[in-house]
């Protein structure tokens, strides 16, 4: 018995149809690695090789003077930043979508060795990333900003100093505190980093977020963009003495 083959109009329609995915999906992996470039960095301090080791404190005979030096309050200054960073599938290829603003506000306070008291607030309305796309989705569906307008973190916990490192060492500690987005609010606890140099404080972190924590719906678009159900809040923040 003869075999039939497709109606030749079927055949042009399906090697379209394959030409359009092979095109689309080509397209955007050379979108996302060649044109669109590398997500940026983490936000975070300077390399432990370019400053004295993290363990380093200040000499017995300095200790004092450097705990007086840093007792007070410190307020969010010029170059602060926070942000977020969302892995995504963008038609099959893998990509970092981050957005970040420098509209931070905050301050912390320091009595003696300890930090005692901290916060820091970001307008969401001020994030942004590479894609206005991506801008409108997180402005609307994803973070409702006209209704949730600010994201904010308060200390809950005192930060213990002491050893009080060295101006330039880089020092890990543990903060404690309230994170609050999209209107909710959840107890936290994430590492950080801090360095004293120059007559400032800065100090990074990164804290990870459940989008169902917060109320917060999973940015995936669709077939289009499908993201993980959870994200990485990111700062880098230098605190100057008020």
């Amino acid at each position: 018995m003869p075999s039939r083959r497709p109606p030749r109009w079927l055949r042009w329609l399906l090697a379209a149809g394959a030409a359009v995915v092979v095109l689309a999906v080509g397209g955007t992996f050379v979108y996302i690695h060649f044109i669109e470039g590398p997500a940026p960095a983490p936000l975070s301090l300077g390399s432990d090789a370019a400053s004295p080791s993290a363990a380093q404190a200040s000499p017995a005979g300095q200790a004092g003077t450097a705990a007086a030096s840093l007792g007070g309050t410190w307020q969010v200054a010029a170059g602060s930043r926070a942000g977020y960073r969302v892995k995504e599938v963008l038609l099959g290829q893998n990509n970092i979508a981050v957005g970040r603003t420098s509209h931070v506000t905050g301050s912390l306070v320091v009595k003696g060795s300890t930090v005692t008291a901290a916060s820091f607030r970001v307008p969401m309305a001020t994030i942004h990333s590479d894609q206005s796309q991506r801008d409108a989705q997180f402005d609307g569906r994803i973070m409702d900003v006209a209704s949730y307008p600010v994201g904010s973190f308060t200390l809950t916990r005192p930060i213990a100093l002491a050893p009080v490192p060295a101006a330039g060492a880089i020092k890990n500690y543990t903060a404690t505190g309230q994170l609050t987005l999209h209107g909710h609010t959840r107890e936290v606890s994430f590492g950080l980093r801090a360095e004293r140099t120059g007559g400032k404080i800065e100090i990074s972190g990164s804290i990870p977020v459940k989008f169902a924590d917060y109320g917060i719906g999973n940015p995936s678009f669709g077939s289009f963009v499908t993201t993980e159900n959870h994200g990485v809040l990111e700062f880098l923040l230098d605190f100057a003495k008020s």
